[in-house]
């Protein structure tokens, strides 16, 4: 497919201007980044999003990659000499994957087959006076004893009866290698069939069985099965537990095979028999196939979905800033990990103390506490969390002032804590006193600490481990970049890990850029990353708006403004009558400037990219994300056996899935608010009403101790 079509199918599928999508796909193709894209390209794009400029590039790939598959299928038929052109026509005009692969399918060169046995046995003629019509049924015995050659199996025909089997197995193939049939068995099982999963065979006694329960004798429409329920029995069959499968019309279905069966033929009987053949053994396991397939795909997507949106309002939580922390890792056995980070992210102190010697946790922390004086201490929310934020509050009761003692989110802390960036940060400290170096500088920033962790393993999704990692990966890495870019990069201090996530950057550059800035001492400005080795203009294109430098030389240097528009600025501040640094710095300026910004259009710059720039000079490198409030959780609430049903509790959202939402209460076990219990009103996807990070007001509505289950409601009656 050609530039010229593609812009316009894409625009049309997805309802966008065909302007917009042309001029997204023409910046793509010369390699520009999403987040380019989306900040600094507006005038192209009209304006497009960085969710719809996903979608155009993503539904792009896919019709380019069928285009590949349509231009090497019409390639592999021609070497083979079997394209004419009604099949040429057909196959040039299939508008899906599955009908290009349909279409293709009676030309594949195939495993062997029953019925592609007995063509080897020399039984296709006899297969072709049944189908064109030349034998009815009372002939088709002595026609199949021409046929017969002894012996068995492979080497020959034994008998009439085996002549007619093969015969009836070649039929069976060719009925169903229509592509119109097929179409039509798909979708009718997409239409009508039911998903049907039961206890597998064998598994009354498994030990997994109880976390299936709900799904044994489980039925449902396939047209409205939910992702998360068609992974949860998909588990459940890897594991043993279940077995899952469609049922679908197949009486209907049979109907309409036995009328083309016996349309033009004049041996009724045995083409009856052909077609329950055929559908029986070949189609309907093939359309159940093919459609369990299909919500398998379609779950999976939904789930990358959910996992992305989780990554990305957990990156965005407001961050506590360049503040102090003493940073808690709760453990019982091996003991309560403390660390000690400036405000700057530096390790400045660190033991270990145990909670079970109380006076000798109450002055350990007491001593640290006095001698740092941290802002906020924060506490790990793994095994054993309540208890030592319990111990923290009863030792900083004899503190004047107190700093707030704050839960924070651990997830993934261990695996930073092995990972090769936790040894480059801290190579002389123990790896169980890393992971409270992480859960201290994740409160300080949450998008600079969890871009050290593999996405994957920060617990925000569900079923993660089930659906396609490449597809995963790349969904959670793009999230990554898209909001390390939408916060911006402070360039003088960021780490490697954080500078690789920035527009055109990557792991080599963002080491070039740390060696040169500690070789230079600091960099001055933007315009001296291009002395980077290796980071040639167009990566500096791609990033430098992005990187801030909040005392470069210049005073857009720490803007959102990009050095490409530096002339322009400059030119509004002298129209101004101002130095550009005294734009930047009076808010008052700016509202001057705004009500003229129509003389500096023209010169591929338009309205959008104007306001952009008024914007970010009414709020010169502004961070987009709220502002920080410590979560406040009941002291008298630390363990699920302390709730009861009707207490209203203040908590945080931590997870947000197809169902619903997990809820954390601060009793070191997440309850979940049912999508039904979300609001008074009627929810479809409860990611249009929390988000994770949240802070939300919940009901108790049941506590199940034995299955460690917690019931919450959001709604107000």
């Amino acid at each position: 497919m050609d530039s010229s079509s593609l812009a316009p199918r894409v625009a049309r599928e997805l309802s966008l201007p065909a302007r917009s999508v042309a001029g997204a796909l023409e910046l793509f193709s010369k390699g520009a980044t999403l987040p380019f894209v989306a900040r600094y390209r507006k005038e192209e794009t009209g304006g497009l999003d960085e969710v719809q400029l996903r979608n155009v590039r993503d539904r792009a790939g896919e019709l380019e990659a069928l285009e590949e598959r349509r231009a090497s299928i019409l390639a592999l038929l021609e070497d083979r000499g079997l394209l004419d052109d009604g099949l040429k026509a057909a196959l040039e005009g299939a508008e899906t994957r599955a009908e290009l692969e349909d279409l293709y399918r009676p030309h594949r060169p195939r495993r062997r087959t029953r019925g592609q046995m007995a063509l080897e046995r020399g039984l296709g003629p006899l297969a072709d006076r049944i189908w064109n019509g030349s034998l009815a049924d009372g002939e088709l015995e002595g026609a199949a004893a021409a046929f017969v050659t002894g012996g068995e199996g492979d080497d020959g025909v034994a008998d009439v009866a085996a002549a007619l089997d093969g015969a009836r197995d070649i039929l069976a193939e060719r009925l169903v290698d229509d592509p119109g049939l097929r179409a039509l068995a798909r979708n009718r099982w997409r239409k009508e069939a039911v998903l049907v999963s039961k206890r597998a065979r064998g598994a009354a006694d498994h030990p997994e069985l109880p976390r299936f329960r709900s799904w044994i004798d489980h039925r449902e429409p396939v047209r409205s099965a939910a992702g998360h329920r068609v992974l949860a029995i998909r588990r459940g069959a890897s594991e043993g537990v279940l077995s899952w499968t469609l049922e679908g019309p197949e009486g209907d279905l049979l109907a309409v095979v036995l009328r083309g069966a016996r349309e033009g033929r004049r041996a009724p009987r045995f083409m009856e028999e052909v077609a329950r053949d055929a559908t029986d053994r070949i189609l309907v396991p093939w359309a159940i196939r093919e459609v369990q397939g299909e919500l398998e795909a379609r779950a999976e997507a939904e789930a990358i979905q959910v996992f992305g949106q989780n990554l990305e309002q957990l990156l965005l939580q407001p961050p506590a800033g360049e503040r102090s922390v003493l940073a808690l890792d709760p453990g019982f056995r091996a003991g309560v990990k403390i660390a000690m980070v400036s405000a700057g992210g530096t390790l400045l102190d660190t033991v270990t103390l145990h909670l079970h010697r109380e006076e000798a946790f109450r002055k350990g922390t007491l001593e640290l506490v006095r001698r740092h004086r941290p802002d906020l201490v924060a506490v790990g929310n793994g095994t054993g969390s309540r208890e030592t934020e319990a111990a923290v509050r009863e030792a900083l009761e004899e503190e004047g002032d107190p700093p707030p003692v704050v839960l924070v989110n651990e997830a993934g802390a261990s695996v930073y804590s092995a990972s090769e960036v936790a040894v480059e940060e801290l190579p002389e400290v123990d790896v169980a006193l890393r992971g409270a170096v992480s859960i201290g500088r994740r409160l300080q920033d949450p998008l600079a600490e969890l871009v050290k962790i593999d996405p994957r393993s920060i617990g925000v999704g569900q079923y993660q481990h089930d659906v396609n990692q490449p597809a995963l990966r790349t969904r959670l890495e793009e999230t990554v970049e898209i909001c390390v870019n939408r916060v911006g990069v402070e360039l003088s201090t960021a780490s490697p890990s954080l500078l690789s996530h920035v527009a055109g950057i990557g792991p080599t550059l963002a080491t070039n850029i740390v060696e040169e800035r500690e070789a230079r001492g600091g960099f001055r400005s933007r315009a001296q990353l291009l002395e980077v080795p290796r980071l040639g203009p167009k990566a500096f294109q791609q990033a430098a708006g992005f990187l801030r430098l909040r005392d470069g030389s210049h005073p857009l240097d720490g803007t959102a403004v990009h050095p490409e528009r530096y002339e322009l600025v400059e030119r509004m501040a002298g129209d101004l009558g101002v130095e550009t640094a005294e734009l930047v710095a009076d808010g008052s300026l700016v509202d001057r400037l705004e009500a003229r910004l129509e003389r500096y259009e023209g010169n591929r710059v338009g309205r959008p990219t104007l306001e952009d720039i008024v914007a970010e000079l009414r709020r010169p490198g502004r961070d987009p994300r709220e502002t920080f409030e410590p979560p406040r959780f009941r002291k008298d609430v630390q363990k699920p056996a302390d709730l009861k049903p009707g207490m209203v509790l203040q908590g945080v959202v931590t997870n947000v899935v197809a169902f619903g939402a997990f809820v954390d209460v601060g009793v070191h076990q997440d309850g979940l608010v049912h999508v039904s219990e979300m609001a008074d009103r009627y929810v479809k996807d409860p990611a249009t009403v929390v988000s994770v990070g949240q802070a939300v007001k919940v009901q108790v509505k049941s506590v199940d101790l034995d299955r460690g289950r917690i019931g919450l409601s959001m709604k107000t009656g």
